[in-house]
């Protein structure tokens, strides 16, 4: 079933988050993959139930609905009207035909309405459940991505913190190798092409 796709992808994604390194030095924090959460979610949405589907083609054939009501309310009335003409040539039959004619008249207006009103109810309360599965599905994991994201910016940030220090180890070092001292500037050595006489 579909609906068992979505916890599927759900489930996968739960064991991806599960599965990832931790960021060096944290035992809390983990690092995540763009491109493999990006396609979890993808697969998550490829999979949505086929109900929802359903139902969402329902709303769309709304009006068709309507418009089958309507025309199921004009063909009893066309038949109480046909069946009017019939008894006319008589006038008690005709009071009857006329008395028979508005009942049938009035159930198919009330059975019309009926329908509509169904029709009406049952889009609105499957358009509902529709948005509101899509929606609870969605916020999993958006929860997920987002808890995910913070852990890494929190582990990222701690880590640059921990390397600065580091680094300032390493130039407080340096320094102390020469404390306040000059380099010695050494004499140049003297040329010998411009000291030495040529040979006679």
């Amino acid at each position: 079933m579909a609906v068992n796709k979505i916890e599927q992808c759900i489930n996968e994604l739960e064991e991806y988050i599960e599965n990832c390194k931790f960021v060096p030095m944290s035992s809390s924090r983990i690092m995540v993959n763009k491109d493999e959460i990006d396609e979890l979610i993808s697969n998550l949405r490829a999979n949505v139930p086929e109900e929802i589907k359903k139902y969402k083609k329902i709303i769309n054939n709304k009006d068709t609905i309507i418009n089958s009501a309507n025309e199921k309310a004009n063909d009893m009335i066309r038949e109480a009207t046909a069946h009017i003409n019939e008894l006319v040539s008589e006038h008690e039959i005709m009071q009857q035909a006329y008395a028979r004619a508005s009942e049938v008249v009035e159930s198919a207006n009330q059975q019309a309405g009926e329908i509509l009103d169904q029709a009406t109810v049952e889009a609105n309360q499957i358009k509902t459940a529709a948005v509101t599965y899509t929606d609870e599905r969605l916020s999993e994991v958006q929860g997920v991505l987002t808890l995910g994201m913070q852990q890494f910016g929190d582990k990222y940030e701690n880590m640059m913190n921990h390397l600065q220090e580091v680094l300032q180890v390493v130039v407080n070092n340096r320094n102390e190798l020469y404390p306040q001292e000059e380099p010695e500037v050494e004499e140049p050595a003297p040329d010998v092409n411009m000291t030495e006489q040529p040979a006679e």
